[in-house]
């Protein structure tokens, strides 16, 4: 277990054992503990705005060769900085290695499923992700649920911290919303490998798989996402604060699911797909049930539900101090009475 992930485990509020004893049993100083974290430089929030561009480009850069391509851009810099800023990224190069994921070590590791059979229906699979988010003056961490064949994107959340809370909102909000996928897929990052992430798809009879070695493929759709995002959306927009951000993401998922028309799905758009695969299939011959009440009620009524809840506490983190913001961009599945019906959007285009 890393340093981090120890001091991250200190109780502070309310703790049955004194910090300082928590502090000698996970081998933490209590001056890590105490010690608020420096601010992040504009310059390396800079450069990390640099990483990212590139990295969705040339994904199979590592720190050796970022770091040359910084020099070339009038940043020089070394490879342990560049090592640090894409460990904070949540970057590493994509290339065959052994061991390519290093999950918690504490955290259990689900094998691989997808593999040898056939994903032909929406809610068969689901997958998710986590990106990095630049802003004028910090960072933010995106989650996205997506349903694997539609494209769909069913839930969201941003955060400022890589803590595995904010995946698990994203992941409750989808399968309250949306009913339950057989398989859920992730890779090995220690946010999906939490005890409250899978324990929560254990409760609701949910399959775990997660991407091995040599499987990096499989998050190619999420991939292409972010990819989408980023130079349709983020980078074209310095945000100020958070809630431009989350306003800027919230219209741009909206338009991908609603409008934008995608080539690999017969130039219709993720909704379409996800609500023509639900009237194919009929809610109940779907092996894994059906949506909410207040996801059929408002079906029933032709409405989209938005959500868009801001916890109103603050949290620290290395450079600023946000709240999380969290809200959905898909709304409930509505009954089409033909297949390729005319689907009324809502969201409007960045």
């Amino acid at each position: 277990m890393s340093r981090a992930q120890r001091r991250a485990m200190i109780e502070r509020v309310n703790p049955v054992l004194p910090v300082s004893q928590q502090c000698r049993l996970l081998a933490v100083t209590r001056a890590a503990v105490y010690r608020k974290p420096a601010e992040l430089s504009a310059e390396d929030l800079a450069i990390m705005a640099l990483i990212d561009r590139q990295y969705l480009a040339r994904p199979y850069y590592g720190s050796r060769r970022m770091a040359a391509w910084l020099g070339t851009q009038g940043h020089l810099v070394n490879r342990k900085r560049v090592q640090r800023l894409m460990r904070l990224l949540g970057l590493a190069a994509i290339y065959q290695r052994p061991n390519t994921s290093q999950p918690a070590v504490a955290h259990k590791i689900y094998p691989y499923l997808l593999g040898g059979i056939t994903i032909t229906r929406v809610n068969q699979v689901w997958c998710s992700d986590v990106t990095y988010i630049p802003m004028a003056k910090g960072f933010l961490y995106l989650v996205v649920i997506m349903d694997w064949v539609s494209r769909a994107v069913l839930a969201w959340r941003l955060s400022n911290t890589l803590a595995a809370d904010f995946c698990v909102e994203a992941l409750e909000e989808a399968l309250a919303r949306y009913g339950r996928p057989k398989i859920f897929n992730t890779d090995q990052g220690s946010q999906f490998t939490s005890d409250d992430f899978t324990g929560a798809l254990k409760r609701h009879g949910v399959m775990i798989s997660m991407d091995g070695k040599g499987r990096y493929m499989d998050n190619i759709f999420v991939e292409r996402l972010w990819r989408s995002l980023k130079y349709e959306e983020v980078y074209l927009n310095a945000y100020a604060t958070v809630a431009e951000a989350q306003t800027g993401i919230s219209a741009w998922l909206r338009f991908y699911n609603e409008e934008r028309q995608h080539q690999s799905l017969g130039y219709r758009t993720p909704r379409q797909i996800y609500q023509e695969g639900l009237w194919i299939c009929g809610r109940s011959a779907l092996p894994t049930g059906c949506a909410s009440p207040a996801s059929r009620a408002s079906s029933e009524g032709e409405e989209m539900l938005a959500f868009a809840h801001i916890p109103t506490g603050a949290t620290a983190n290395t450079g600023f101090n946000i709240y999380e913001v969290n809200s959905s961009c898909l709304g409930p599945a509505v009954a089409l009475t033909a297949i390729g019906a005319d689907i009324e959007t809502g969201g409007a285009t960045p």
